[in-house]
């Protein structure tokens, strides 16, 4: 089970409402807020904790202590001035990480130039994901963990892949990517791959590198 952290978000329409429903399942403590009380009254059996405040208040939000939360969403919808100025109070607050939701790519940049340590665009987001795994089947999962960095799952469909140990396929030096996970058809994990590891036959391997070089890769193993 991960490890319990706090979590406050701000703004639950259909997207703060899935952040929220997400965390409880996954067992964090979780403070929801919205300026609606029938929102609110919706949510309060659910979470943590559940309280009317407006976004835009530094001395509400100061009240609720959000600069203690581990982990702060602003998932306003449409109301961009409030999901700027709720991302403002939020960091000068001291919240050490601040996740915003944008409606648009100038939304986006400002989010990110008052200091969002993240920003999502979830239509956006949604349509590239899609899109990236139909240009690469091979591709079965992956996260973006940073600008440059993303974990991706692979599948190894190609037979001159077939029955070679991670020390003579040497990922890291040929395809600038690092395998983390090898997963067997029998589902069979193996958390941390040595060299003298062998690939079978349609194993799923997770690998860690730049999005370019997992496309590349992709297009090696299919």
């Amino acid at each position: 089970m991960a490890k319990k952290e706090s979590y406050a978000v701000i703004g639950i329409g259909q997207f703060g409402a899935s952040i929220c429903e997400a965390l409880v399942q996954a067992g964090q403590e979780v403070l929801a807020i919205d300026s609606s009380e029938e929102v609110v009254n919706e949510f309060a059996g659910s979470v943590m904790r559940a309280v009317i405040a407006d976004a835009q208040d530094e001395d509400a939000l100061r009240d609720l202590d959000i600069g203690s939360f581990d982990h702060v969403y602003i998932s306003i919808g449409k109301n961009v001035e409030a999901s700027i100025m709720a991302t403002l109070i939020a960091k000068e607050l001291g919240a050490p990480d601040v996740i915003c939701r944008a409606e648009n790519v100038n939304h986006a940049r400002v989010l990110e130039r008052i200091g969002a340590d993240m920003v999502v665009r979830p239509e956006h987001d949604l349509a590239k994901r899609l899109i990236f795994q139909q240009l690469n089947p091979s591709v079965v999962d992956y996260v973006t963990l940073s600008k440059k960095i993303t974990l991706a799952e692979v599948n190894i469909n190609n037979p001159k892949f077939f029955n070679k140990t991670l020390d003579e396929l040497d990922f890291r030096n040929r395809y600038n990517v690092n395998v983390i996970i090898i997963v067997s058809k029998d589902d069979e994990v193996n958390q941390m791959p040595q060299a003298n590891d062998v690939i079978q036959p349609h194993d799923k391997i997770t690998v860690v590198g730049q999005l370019k070089d997992i496309r590349k890769l992709n297009d090696i193993v299919s």
